[in-house]
């Protein structure tokens, strides 16, 4: 009996532990966009100092690409959780879900604008309405589904782009968009608010709309939103949490695997786009589901439960987290805050990302020790299911 109340455990906490741990992995990857123009740079290249092209690799071969897919799961796994609970309370989920990512989709928009043009909200919404329609299937239909959609495309992509780099080895190599760079220096290095607002909507448009990153962002994102969902209908993190000693050899699988897939542009050659696709489409997601198995097994364990509880405070409050982490980086480096923008190295954002983390830790600790949900989640619920509480 205690060891099923231990697993029943393990399993509500890993959940806010995956939410709070990805959203510090995001924040590290982000912190390159919010101190250099990455949207526009090849960062193989970027970077001078050897410290600074070390901590890149570290953050390429570990972070990149590899705790979104996590993050986006558990946005799926959070829907069809809601859904059940509402079909149970009033037998639909339609117009609830549609409120849910309505809001989304609006705060998503302004956050963008008026914040941080990396916003992913907005495309987060997006795939939400699409989830809508594919939430009533089962378990193993969803799961199947996720995992054709993420990757077929992506292994056609990568052969599509070995092939392409074969005939014209020119085109193959990922460039600086020098234009870009020194556009974006200008504006988030010197400009008034007036300024940096509008390069925020010019970098938002261009990458979502003009450079067509909004429908592949959409096709990439989405299929982890049908497998977070999956993941919760086949009960996946309790089968997980009940086997920790076979979670623990497929971690040891897929994070052998991932980090292989993960170091090819470091092993075979940097800025080789198909290099770099493979690393992401492929090496990110497999690398990512490592880390999941690896975070349900630690909280099976007493200790390392304890000691990853306070991811769980952060992953509580994941949406106020993630909008305060880009209310925080745009003061630190944009010209109407500190304007640290292109001042400090690599080695040094990291640092500053694992303070303001710690920060929002104890921040969120406190919060809920005298409160139900965030700020953000609070309104949040009340535009969904207009009622607070």
């Amino acid at each position: 009996m205690q060891s099923v109340k231990q697993n029943e455990t393990a399993r509500i906490a890993s959940i806010d532990i995956l939410r709070g741990i990805s959203l510090f992995g995001i924040f590290l990857v982000n912190m390159l966009s919010f101190h250099s123009p990455y949207f526009y740079y090849n960062p193989y290249e970027w970077w001078e100092a050897s410290q600074d092209k070390l901590a890149f690799s570290w953050i390429d071969v570990l972070v990149q690409a590899s705790f979104y897919p996590i993050f986006a799961a558990m946005f799926g796994f959070g829907a069809a959780m809601q859904r059940e609970k509402a079909l149970e309370r009033t037998g639909t989920f339609a117009w609830t879900g549609v409120r849910r990512f309505s809001f989304l989709l609006v705060l998503g928009i302004a956050h963008a604008i008026f914040i941080w043009p990396g916003d992913i909200l907005f495309n987060y919404a997006v795939c939400g309405f699409l989830l809508l329609f594919f939430l009533r299937f089962s378990a193993g239909t969803l799961l199947r589904m996720g995992l054709i959609l993420l990757l077929v495309p992506a292994v056609l992509f990568s052969v599509l782009l070995f092939v392409s780099a074969q005939s014209d080895p020119y085109n193959a190599l990922f460039w600086t968009d020098i234009t870009s760079v020194s556009d974006s220096i200008a504006a988030y290095g010197s400009g008034s608010y007036a300024e940096v607002t509008e390069q925020r909507i010019h970098d938002w448009t261009n990458n979502n709309i003009f450079d067509g990153a909004f429908g592949f962002q959409t096709m990439t994102v989405f299929p982890f939103l049908l497998i977070g969902a999956g993941v919760y209908k086949q009960r996946l993190i309790q089968k997980w949490a009940a086997h920790p000693k076979k979670t623990l050899r497929m971690f040891a699988l897929f994070f052998g695997a991932g980090l292989l897939l993960k170091g090819i542009p470091h092993l075979l050659g940097p800025s080789h786009i198909a290099y770099m696709y493979v690393q992401d489409s492929l090496g990110g997601p497999v690398l990512a589901a490592s880390y999941a198995m690896l975070v349900v097994y630690l909280c099976t364990l007493t200790r390392p439960f304890k000691l990853l509880l306070p991811f769980a405070q952060a992953g509580k409050m994941s949406l106020t987290n993630y909008l305060m982490q880009s209310v925080i980086g745009s003061l630190l480096f944009y010209a109407y805050g500190l304007g640290f923008y292109g001042q400090i190295t690599v080695t040094t954002g990291i640092l500053l990302c694992v303070t303001v983390f710690a920060l929002q830790v104890i921040v969120s600790g406190l919060w809920l020790s005298r409160f139900q949900r965030g700020p953000m989640e609070a309104i949040w619920r009340f535009v969904t299911y207009e009622k607070r509480g």
